[in-house]
């Protein structure tokens, strides 16, 4: 059932390629939809043409580091759009980024979800002078300890002979399995914070002494399965009614202001639209390892931040772009109207993010970065 985020965005490509719906439509010069967006001033596109853009970060200056996760490739692009490839590497999964005091950490590692690969990954840290170090081992943590393996996923109470019937994509019930796919990164000055895709965990990783520790798994995400529901998805009649505990995919971090630890997360399962908006936030105590959930009933929330009132911006994969929530009352609100929006990130005013992260089904790679003036709140 778990899969990497890489291969969910690739599958989720041939999906939506077959002309099912998912967000307006892209403006054709932009990648921007052409309603929707509430800001002070229209987008601008800073740079075009990247190769699956599933992470960005937004650096001084108007410029970004880039991960783009389909081509191996961490790239910088400064304010006029000029870019420059970071590092580059054909054997590993590229994704989440971020600065601190001169360097650029990024996060790679192999062997995720249906992958043979032997599992590995860690941090790579490059200083300005291009130098490289690695940081961290999120395989070994993994296989040692299997953080969700005594977490129960499936379904609750299935009638007699149900379970028979049942495809494998959703089977009767089953624990986590060993796997790991480090997707999202947040720091402080001594800990570089992870939210692992494939151990459905959040990790941390002391930047002294590379220690690397679980701080906490996500729980379930519990679903009441519907006559509809049942039938979009192949399911057995036997099932409607019954609640299936998915996996919950942890796909971004952010520190917050309180010091809790905020992340995004998607169902496990089908993670097509076709069982709705399950994506969820989730807040961390990173001493106590408390988890709460913060927002629900989010499509696809694969990227994540945080302003300084609270306030949360998202990035919708499938979902309408990026969307504003009300830390208090969960209200959501499109801030910036796109398509196949991968990642989010703020620099004071200025909302930056991916757009067109995916491929489309007969043309080239052309993930952008775009950028919006938010209004001040």
């Amino acid at each position: 059932m778990r899969l990497s985020l890489l291969a969910t965005a690739a599958t989720a490509a041939v999906f939506l390629s077959t002309g099912a719906p998912a967000g307006a439509a892209p403006d054709n010069a932009t990648g921007i939809s052409s309603g929707g967006t509430t800001g002070a001033k229209a987008p601008v596109q800073l740079t075009d043409k990247l190769v699956g853009p599933l992470h960005v970060t937004a650096g001084r200056h108007g410029s970004v580091t880039v991960s783009e996760s389909f081509g191996g490739r961490l790239t910088r692009v400064d304010s006029k759009g000029t870019r420059h490839v970071l590092y580059e590497t054909p054997d590993w999964s590229v994704a989440g980024n971020a600065h601190q005091d001169g360097e650029t950490y990024v996060l790679e590692s192999k062997g995720a979800g249906p992958n043979p690969a032997a599992l590995a990954g860690h941090v790579r840290i490059i200083d300005e002078d291009g130098k490289q170090r690695t940081l961290g081992d999120f395989a070994t943590l993994e296989t040692e300890e299997n953080a969700d393996g005594e977490t129960r996923y499936g379904y609750r109470d299935l009638p007699d002979g149900c379970a028979a019937k049942l495809p494998p994509t959703m089977p009767e019930t089953y624990e986590g399995e060993v796997d790991s796919h480090p997707y999202g990164i947040a720091l402080t000055d001594e800990t570089i914070y992870v939210a692992d895709a494939g151990a459905n965990s959040v990790v941390s990783v002391d930047t002294s002494s590379g220690t690397t520790e679980t701080v906490a798994v996500l729980p379930p995400r519990p679903y009441e399965i519907t006559k509809d529901v049942a039938a979009a998805n192949g399911l057995p009649d036997c099932v409607v009614g019954s609640t299936y505990d998915f996996e919950a995919v942890p796909t971004d971090v952010a520190v917050g202001r309180d010091g809790w630890l905020y992340v995004t997360s998607l169902p496990g399962g089908p993670e097509d639209p076709k069982l709705g908006a399950r994506g969820a936030i989730f807040k961390v105590d990173p001493d106590g390892h408390d988890v709460e959930l913060v927002a629900d009933d989010i499509l696809t929330p694969t990227g994540l931040a945080l302003a300084d009132n609270g306030d949360m911006y998202v990035a919708s994969l499938f979902g309408d772009g990026v969307l504003k929530i009300d830390p208090d009352s969960g209200e959501q609100t499109v801030v910036l109207a796109a398509v196949f929006t991968a990642d989010v990130d703020l620099r004071g005013d200025t909302l930056y993010a991916t757009v067109n992260a995916l491929p489309g089904p007969n043309g080239p790679p052309d993930g952008r970065v775009v950028y919006l003036e938010l209004d001040d709140d």
